[in-house]
């Protein structure tokens, strides 16, 4: 990560536009305080993607908030060509006539699996960015043309040096943007139904156990196989199995 911050302050240098992906279900925590600090005096684009999963009330109110701090924000489905082409419009409209070459250039950003390769491959109608539902495959930067005037600089996901809080931690977790091998699926489960439940107990969600059950995930003599269970669950959840989740709102008390 460290490593990945020097290379962005690096190309900053000669980028017009910060293009920041945030995964719409947590649009607070989805998002590297970092990039803010290395962004400042550039002209910024959030796109709030994975819209088709988070709650569309929520998202509209991220897309208030962002508008009231007169950031340039748009919710997208990167998956839907499109949907892509509501982030190509707010690219578009936030170049400007580039004084070195008449070109303007922009630079996508943002944690791991945010869904950034799935919207450069829509920018540019064509798989050129690989994509994979787990941190950390985008490694290198890679520049691609969007339009004669417009370049795009793919980079590597950018996680902060430390998640704030517990709750970041877990939320970041089950939305894909830690690595598989840095957590208890069956811990971030548990903290994510816990949540819910807190938030409306006449969920009807399941807990991991009785979705271990349903599924049938059992051991021998009659064990729950609760650690590959805890990963099926995370898939639903990403799935959309359980609905349309957001995890956080910009009226949290932690969005003070």
């Amino acid at each position: 990560m460290a490593k990945a911050a020097r290379q962005i302050r690096e190309y900053l240098r000669s980028i017009d536009i910060v293009v920041e992906v945030v995964d719409a279900r947590i649009a607070r925590s989805g998002r590297n305080s970092l990039l803010d600090e290395l962004g400042k005096r550039r002209t910024r684009v959030v796109a709030l993607n994975r819209q088709d999963l988070a709650d569309p009330t929520t998202t509209k109110r991220w897309l208030r908030y962002l508008a009231d701090r007169a950031t340039n924000a748009v919710a997208v489905d990167g998956r839907s060509q499109g949907s892509v082409g509501r982030v190509a419009a707010a690219i578009a409209s936030s170049a400007s006539p580039a004084s070195r070459d008449g070109i303007s250039r922009a630079m996508i950003v943002g944690v791991p699996n945010s869904g950034k390769s799935s919207i450069v491959n829509g920018l540019l109608h064509r798989a050129a960015a690989k994509t994979e539902d787990k941190a950390g495959i985008t490694r290198h930067t890679q520049w691609f043309r969007l339009s004669p005037e417009v370049e795009l600089l793919d980079t590597p996901g950018l996680l902060p040096p430390k998640i704030a809080t517990p709750d970041a931690q877990w939320k970041l977790a089950l939305c894909g943007a830690v690595p598989r091998d840095l957590y208890d699926p069956a811990e971030v489960a548990s903290a994510f139904h816990n949540w819910l439940l807190a938030l409306n107990p006449k969920s009807t969600v399941p807990d991991l156990a009785t979705f271990a059950a349903k599924r049938g995930f059992m051991r021998r003599h009659g064990e729950t196989d609760y650690h590959n269970a805890a990963h099926s669950y995370i898939r639903a959840f990403n799935d959309g199995a359980f609905g349309r989740i957001s995890l956080e709102g910009p009226d949290d008390p932690e969005a003070a």
